[in-house]
Formats: C-alpha cells, structure tokens, sequence
C-alpha cells in the first residue's frame, strides 16, 4: 500500500477498530497450544470480539497455528486487516545456538550474523513476523537471570552484536518473507535492578545512564530495528513504560525512532502495582501519553482507551499517530499482500535442524566457550581409553538455555553423544553423582561416582545449573554451584585428579573453590543444539577454544554490582590486590579483582604479544591515530585470539573508568604466524558523558594498551589538543 492508501485505510476505521490494531493477545486465547506464558494471563473477554479487531498475537507454535491465527481473523475482521505474528526467538528457533552471554564471548559479529541469520530463515518458515530481539540490556551483576539474555557487560559489545543480529535478522526488504522485523529491549536499563532481582528498581543518573545503558539500544536502532520493547523497571522513580522522557524526548525527539513501541507483557497493567496509576484505566492514559503504541496481553487498551478519547483525556491524534506506525510495519512486512508472509510447513521440515544449521550451531557452541584453567590436562590425549563421565550434567539433555523452542531440549546433543561420535573406541562410564537443584540435598550417589572415577583413566566432571535457574524471574542470591555438586567435585577429585571440568550454566557463577582444586576448567554456558558436539572437539584438540569472558566472574557474590571499567576513587586500593589496605576502597576479607577478568580466556596455543605501535603521539579532534599491535602465535597449534584495545582518559572533569574497551579484532594464526592487528582511533571514541549531560571530548592525555582487563600490557600515551 501506499502512505495515501494507509492514511485512506485509517480514516476509514472506528475508534475500536484503532484500538484494536493497539492490542496484543496470546495465541492461546484462539488455539490450543503448550506456549509458556510469562506472567498472568489476564481478564478472559470474548474472544469473538477481539479476534475481530485486535492488531497482534504471541507465542504461537508453527506455520499451521500462525496460518490458523490469520485465518480465524481476516474471516471475523471487516476491514481485513492482517495480523502481526511476534516471537520471542532470542538464540535460535528449532536449531538453537549458544545463548547470547555465551555469543558475547566470542567477541564475534560475523559468527552471530550467521547464527541470526540461521534463525531468521526458521523463524520466517515458522511464521514469524517479529521477533523480541535483540536483548541488550548491559548487565553487571550476576544475581540478575536475564544476564543470559545479554551479551555483556560492555555496552560496545553489546551494541555491536545486537547490531550485527538486527542486520541479519530484518536485511534489507522486510517485504522479503524470509526477513523478519526485530524488537530491541527492554529499553531501558533494565539489567540494574537493585540487588540483581528481576523487574526491580533502577536509580542511576542522567550521565550514568547515557554513558552505560543507553548506547546499546541506540546502534541496534541505527542498524534499523523497528521495533522497541520498554523495560518493566522503574527508572528514577518512573516506570519505562510511562516514562515520557525516556520514551518521548530520548527515543522518539532526540533519536527520531519512527518505529512502533510495545509494551512487555503486562507492563501497562502493572504501573497499578507500580503505584503510578490508580486503575487499569489511569494506566492505559499514562501509557499511551508516553508513546506506547501496542498493550501486550492484559487489555488496558482494549478496555479503556476509547472512552478515555471520548471523555476527552487521551486525543484521538494520539491513537491515529500509534495505530498509523503499527499499520506502516505491516505494510513493510508485505502483509497487506501476502498476510502469512513466510508461514510454510514444507519450509519448516527442511530447514529446522538441518546440516547446515547444526554445523553453525556446532561452531558457535565451540567459539563461545571459554577455558579458564588448563594445568595441562586439556586437550585430552590418544592415552585416554577409559573415560568416566560424573555430574548431574554428564548426561543432560537440558543444555540449550531459557527461551528456546518448547521441547527443543529434546533435540540437543548430550556429552556422551557428542564424544561417542568423535571418538567410538573409548569406553564411557557415567555417574550422576549428586542433583544440581537449589536446595537439593541428595548425595547418595557421590561413593559411586568418586569410585566410577577412581577406575578411569580420564574424568569429564560436568557441573552447572539447571536450565530453568538462569533466566527471565530467576534471580539468585547465592552463585555458587547449587546443590551438593562442591561436595562430589572434591570427592571426584580426590579419587582422581585427571579430571578436566566443564560448566554448563546461563550466569557468571562463583567458582572460587573449584578454581582452586580443579586442573581444567572449560565454560560452555548453555552452547545449545549441538552442545555435547561442541563439547566433544574441544576437549579432545578437534577445535581450540577461543573465547574470551564478555563478563567478569566474580570470587563472591558480596561483590556484585562490579564491571571491569569502574571509575576509580579517591582512594584506590594499591598493589597487591591480595590484601586489605585499611582506609581505602577495598574489603577485608576478599581482593577487590574478579576470579577471572573481562576479556580473559586461554587457548591450546600460546599468543605473544610484541609490540604496540602507534603513528603519531598527538591528535586534533579532526585527525586519527594508527594503532597497530603485533601478535605472534609462539605455540604448536592453529589458534584464535581476540586483540582488544583499551583507553584511559587520565584526567577529565568528571571521574573516567580506570579502562575501557574501545575496539577489538579477532584473528587466526598459525603456528609460528606473526600478525599486526590496525586501529584506527577517532575523537568520538574519547567522549564521555559530562556533569552537565553533554557528550564531548577534552583536551589531555590518554592511555591506550592491549591485553585484557586488569591484565594490560604494551601502554602507549597520546595527547588530543584542541
């Protein structure tokens, strides 16, 4: 259609009509299905009237129920008005990748454009016509589930992968039907929620919030996502979903969004809880006055925004101005045309799981994963003939993460699998050991598995949490391993300690003490489909590993909130780290570093790194400097490694974090292969957020060094002039 047409359209509806196209339902209001639902499900209306007017589903299954869904409605609307059909798809459809932490730690656009990519074509197959992604809230305390949704802690490689999934998912033509639309979220700073729980308040500053939070969501919307979702969080004492600064004068005026806004599910409803609204009413005005195009779920809108046009307290400009930006992204999707877009059955069959899709997946798991701690027992050698597989993860098939696909465990590779695959003439041995449950106490099976072990030549002790610990509402006090697993890892270690450790788990976890008696420590994250494959080739060579913490790992919980660019005190705590200094900013019982820092994660070869060079030690804000860093892979192997450049402002009007990750590459080299890596650094890299909320940059000197965080190495200086 053209604008002329959906102008002509609009004009043509009622005042319900308009409100319905402001209204999201379950897809299970209308079929049956096995969706799991997030929240409440709502006051029951009849189902006939909003099947008749309203403008979007969610959680629906397959190209059958999405067809379905367009069916029963274009048969009950008058105006024909297509539906749109959304999706949480956040690490893969069918064929699930590692989640997006995990895909953080591969410091890896290209990897995630092709894992978006895989899940864009299944999505579209599915039916699929947005999806709620991507998530990239920066995060910065373990306690919080949703850490698992995000890629980092950084909001550099938060914006670039998001980017990079928005370009691959959407492309260039959404009218395409392989090309789906994407929802970024949850806009914003939803990832500091007091005391990392879930939905909670967030008080942060206007300068706070633009240099940390909001710079992710802002290249996701300059990668052309067309969406955003507001966050359930309070920000400064107004919750996202009302807040006419965040949504009207940030994202609308000063970032000219011209996309459609969606609330979260119930978001709307819940600024009663909140204590901002009165009533479901109050709550649809204060919603629709902040720019919330589309109610998720509860009604507010259905129930309440036409009377509030007719009583005079919303104008009906407000509801034109929503119902015309949901009807552009219709149109842009091609429904008006074609209303199922890329729905196909036959589609579904040849895509979901195929080869191609897994190998992707495959690769993914093994580049995300990241070895903290090798003593020399990795990679395991031709020598290993009996191989004891213990933990409650040795043979769980539970290991693609929160918001996958209902039963998409099922398909998941387990590590028995992945290993007889790769290596069929080893005799495997399992034992349980213990359970991995919060408060689970059972440990009748530590005896045996300690003996399983005793008798192997090799241990793969296969800890974590359970799939259902980490995610959306599973916030956690504590972050040690749940259950008795410390117990059967000292047991197991104990009675052999060739054992080489692998984490299954969607949240930075406290691994203090298992850092300290374990020789091998390989963190998989939830790698997803082809998890016990990925596995499999990194513990025996076939793939080295090459990831590196896109979040620091912390040695108590006592010490979140902490980021590896924290601005520095007046009083820092001096080398050596390990001790307590009174009368500084450090604690008497812990060192104020992380276990394992940002950035870090060792390989099967060795990186040395020669020299860091710069063209020039002076710049004006219109000139660059040339950074080149050379590398040399000194070891036996082929290998990856991610160069990462840091900056530090060394004197500037308001406290500057002690370092900050500017840019980053990521190369192959061979044995014996020397590579120098090029920067190129630009003045806006040097801004920063002042008192006064303007983003600019200051004359002085600054430092530029190379390693990773905590651990930085080859420092140079340069000075901008202006």
């Amino acid at each position: 259609m053209t604008e002329k047409e959906l102008q002509k359209l609009m004009d043509s509806m009622t005042l319900e009509e308009k409100v319905g196209q402001l209204v999201q339902c379950l897809a299970g209001q209308f079929i049956s299905n096995e969706m799991e639902m997030t929240g409440p499900e709502g006051e029951l209306l009849p189902k006939e009237e909003l099947n008749r007017v309203m403008g979007s589903v969610l959680t629906f299954e397959d190209a059958r129920q999405a067809k379905a869904l367009q069916d029963q409605h274009l048969a009950a609307d008058p105006k024909k008005i297509p539906l749109l059909l959304m999706l949480d798809v956040i690490h893969g459809l069918r064929t699930t990748y590692p989640i997006p932490l995990a895909m953080g730690c591969s410091f890896d656009e290209k990897l995630m454009t092709e894992c978006a990519d895989m899940a864009r074509k299944e999505s579209a197959a599915c039916g699929v016509h947005v999806t709620f992604n991507p998530m990239v809230d920066t995060a910065r305390d373990a306690r919080w589930g949703r850490i698992l949704e995000t890629c980092s802690e950084d909001p550099l490689i938060n914006g670039r992968m998001g980017a990079a999934l928005v370009r691959a998912t959407q492309r260039e033509d959404l009218s395409n039907p392989e090309n789906i639309a994407c929802c970024v979220k949850h806009y914003a700073a939803y990832g500091a929620g007091e005391g990392g729980r879930d939905y909670n308040t967030v008080e942060l500053s206007e300068r706070i919030l633009r240099e940390t939070y909001l710079p992710a969501y802002k290249a996701c919307l300059d990668a052309g996502a067309r969406l955003v979702m507001p966050s359930f969080n309070s920000l400064n004492g107004i919750p996202s979903v009302a807040n006419q600064w965040l949504m009207n004068d940030v994202l609308r005026r000063e970032w000219g969004f011209e996309g459609v806004v969606i609330s979260d599910y119930n978001a709307v409803g819940e600024l009663v809880a909140h204590g901002v609204a009165e009533n479901l009413r109050d709550a649809a005005r204060m919603a629709m006055e902040a720019g919330c195009d589309i109610d998720m779920v509860m009604n507010a809108y259905y129930l309440h925004l036409a009377n509030l046009v007719r009583d005079g307290e919303v104008r009906e400009e407000a509801i034109d101005r929503a119902v015309m930006r949901v009807l552009r992204l219709k149109n842009e999707l091609g429904l008006f045309e074609n209303p199922y877009h890329g729905a196909d059955e036959e589609k579904e069959k040849e895509l979901y799981l195929c080869p191609a899709h897994r190998e992707i997946a495959r690769r993914a798991a093994e580049e995300s994963a990241v070895l903290l701690k090798n003593d020399g027992i990795l990679p395991l050698t031709d020598g290993t003939r009996k191989l004891a597989l213990i933990g409650p993860f040795a043979e769980e098939r539970h290991l693609v993460g929160f918001w996958s696909r209902p039963g998409a465990w099922k398909d998941a590779v387990t590590l028995p699998e992945g290993i007889r695959q790769l290596k069929p003439e080893i005799e495997i041995t399992t034992a349980r050991g213990c359970g991995a449950d919060i408060g689970d106490t059972d440990e009748s099976g530590i005896a045996a598995a300690a003996d399983a072990a005793r008798k192997a030549d090799t241990v793969i002790l296969a800890l974590g949490e359970p799939e259902y610990d980490s995610g959306e509402g599973r916030s956690r006090a504590e972050l040690t391993l749940p259950g008795p697993q410390m117990k059967l890892a000292r047991a197991v270690l104990k009675a052999n300690p060739r054992t080489a450790v692998v984490l299954f788990n969607g949240r930075p976890l406290v691994l203090t003490e298992l850092a300290e008696i374990a020789p091998a420590i390989l963190e998989m994250w939830y790698p997803g489909t082809e998890a016990g494959s990925a596995a499999a080739r990194l513990l025996f060579g076939e793939a080295n590993p090459c990831g590196k913490l896109s979040v620091s790992l912390a040695r108590g919980a006592g010490q979140y909130p902490m980021a590896y660019n924290h601005p520095n005190t007046g009083r820092p705590k001096p080398e050596p780290d390990s001790q307590a200094f009174p009368f500084t900013s450090c604690y008497l019982d812990m060192t104020n570093r992380p276990l394992y820092s940002f950035g870090y994660g060792l390989s099967y070869t060795e990186f040395e790194y020669q020299a860091l060079e710069t063209d020039r030690d002076r710049m004006t804000p219109e000139e660059t400097i040339r950074v080149r860093i050379t590398v040399k892979n000194t070891g036996s192997r082929a290998g990856k490694e991610t160069v990462q450049l840091y900056m530090r402002d060394r004197v500037a009007s308001v406290v500057q974090p002690v370092q900050q990750l500017i840019d980053y590459k990521k190369i192959r080299l061979e044995p014996g292969e020397t590579r120098t890596v090029e920067f190129e650094i630009r003045e806006e890299q040097l801004r920063f957020w002042s008192f006064d909320c303007r983003h600019i940059s200051e004359a002085g000197e600054f430092e530029i060094s190379t390693g990773y965080a905590d651990h930085l190495k080859l420092t140079k200086t340069f000075r901008l002039e202006k």
